[in-house]
């Protein structure tokens, strides 16, 4: 199946200076299309800064709707990679302010609606499926009809699950040619890495480059460490984007890779990595705080799916795609020390 998209007048990310959103107006600018990119951080707080006269870049809050009206007016189609959202702490911590996020999704449909919007991509989670299916490490691989009986995560989950049915009724009731896709732990390179919205392969990095250049040579890690997950490296979800808009599929469907490691698994494959890069002794010491917030006890990507409609899943394994993060993160956290700016 060809990745290929056809340009249109104009594209809205939203969100579009978060992580994901950023990979994807690059994408979506190398194909042609004229952009607008909209997120409420400050510029200089964007991860992906693009410019040109392609390209047109705001400074607007997304809950409001008249701000959702204004972004999407002109365009052909509606990117919403917009939501407060992060790693377990931030969301177990922000419930109300995860939930939200719903006003976002909520008014760019509305405004897609009335603006004739041909195209809309509103991007769920893994934390819609059903909780009484993720309580033991050795977790079944989360198929798309595992959401329902509802259960998903309190806050997050609950307004990723309830703007995934309100797309799907516009699409029903309204023709509006959606695409709903549920991210399974995408990390990698331009993404958050310190400040508490981090996630786990991010975290653990940053824990472990830290404990080596300070020698401490030890960790804190969440939970017990026998916690389960699958995680999907960046270039594997732009080419999975690409591909979904390309097909005729409308339903939810799941975009994570179907490698699931446990979190000690995944300090394994860091700390060796670390260790080739500073010659230092492979393991370090954990210490396990089970009072942290950890989420369910497994979960992981079934795609039986993407692969029946794409022929397709990701592929960039889990010790590749770290590799790459940790050599970001490690360059980030020495420009910091040299006083340079970076984005957390």
């Amino acid at each position: 199946m060809s990745t290929s998209l056809s340009p249109t007048k104009t594209a809205l990310v939203a969100g579009g200076g978060g992580f994901i959103g950023g990979y994807w107006a690059t994408e979506l600018l190398n194909q042609g299309y004229r952009i607008r990119v909209v997120d409420i951080k400050p510029l200089d707080q964007w991860y992906t800064l693009l410019e040109g006269n392609m390209v047109e870049n705001i400074v607007a809050n997304l809950e409001d709707k008249q701000s959702c009206y204004d972004a999407s007016s002109g365009c052909d189609e509606v990117y919403n990679f917009a939501c407060n959202m992060g790693g377990m702490g931030f969301i177990s911590n922000n419930r109300a302010l995860c939930m939200l996020s719903v006003l976002i999704n909520t008014h760019l449909l509305m405004a897609a609606k009335d603006l004739g919007v041909r195209r809309y991509l509103y991007c769920s989670s893994a934390c819609v499926y059903a909780a009484d299916k993720q309580g033991t490490p050795d977790v079944v691989a989360l198929k798309e009809s595992d959401a329902y009986p509802a259960m998903p995560e309190n806050g997050y989950g609950w307004e990723k699950l309830f703007s995934e049915r309100m797309c799907q009724h516009f699409h029903e009731d309204f023709g509006l040619d959606i695409r709903v896709v549920r991210f399974h732990n995408v990390y990698g390179p331009r993404g958050t890495w310190r400040g508490g919205r981090e996630k786990a392969p991010a975290a653990i990095c940053r824990k472990i480059i830290t404990a080596r250049q300070s020698g401490s040579n030890e960790i804190e890690i969440w939970g017990d460490g026998s916690q389960t997950r699958s995680f999907m490296y960046i270039t594997d979800c732009i080419i999975g984007l690409k591909l979904i808009m390309a097909s005729n599929y409308t339903n939810p469907i799941n975009l994570g890779r179907s490698e699931m490691v446990s979190v000690n698994e995944m300090v394994d494959m860091i700390e060796d990595i670390s260790a080739e890069d500073q010659e230092a002794p492979s393991r370090l010491k954990r210490n396990y705080n089970l009072d942290a917030p950890q989420g369910v006890r497994g979960r992981n990507s079934d795609n039986t799916l993407i692969k029946e409609v794409l022929n397709w899943e990701p592929s960039v394994t889990l010790a590749d795609g770290l590799r790459m993060t940790y050599s970001w993160i490690k360059e980030q956290i020495n420009r910091s020390e040299r006083g340079e700016h970076v984005v957390d």
